[in-house]
């Protein structure tokens, strides 16, 4: 009997996966969509540039034309393989808006300094405020926001060149 109880401890976690399995992945809300920003309005908040902290609206930004606004860190190493396409992208003429996502200043600066700025204005949003109401999942992640102030697209993750040409035509 007592080499039953032995086995008590692993049965027990077993059956504990299963009810997570069954119960939290199983009904997991199928309703999420990582693209349920598309077709709204922008968030409606304020950060601070990055070269002056002066205040800049997202909103009031997008007024001036479409742009794209890349969510990006200094400590993300995916951010630093979509560098290059950011850049061919500010190459082709497309507005790059950059947002620093919880990443000091200094080492956003850093970052920047090192690889090439792709953006006409890079702000910050060091409590990760912004990303929030953006939605945002992790960096990097882009959106193209229409004159209007409406979401015309996202993209989670690195950007492809394919990506980058099929949003840069958007914000065209």
């Amino acid at each position: 009997m007592s080499r039953w109880l032995a086995f008590m401890p692993i049965v027990a976690l077993v059956a504990l996966g299963a009810l997570f399995y069954f119960f939290a992945l199983q009904r997991a809300d199928s309703k999420y969509q990582p693209q349920a920003l598309v077709g709204r309005m922008v968030p409606d908040v304020t950060l601070p540039a990055l070269a002056d902290g002066k205040p800049v609206r997202i909103r009031e930004a997008a007024a001036d034309g479409p742009m794209v606004v890349n969510f990006f860190a200094s400590w993300c190493a995916p951010c630093e393989i979509e560098h290059p396409i950011l850049m061919g992208m500010k190459g082709s003429g497309a507005r790059v808006v950059g947002i620093a996502y919880k990443d000091a200043p200094p080492n956003t600066q850093a970052f920047l300094g090192r690889l090439g700025n792709p953006f006409s204005s890079a702000l910050v949003d060091r409590d990760g405020r912004a990303g929030v109401e953006f939605g945002v999942t992790g960096v990097p992640e882009t959106y193209v926001i229409g004159r209007d102030g409406k979401v015309l697209a996202k993209h989670t993750g690195p950007l492809t060149e394919a990506e980058a040409e099929k949003l840069a035509k958007l914000a065209r």
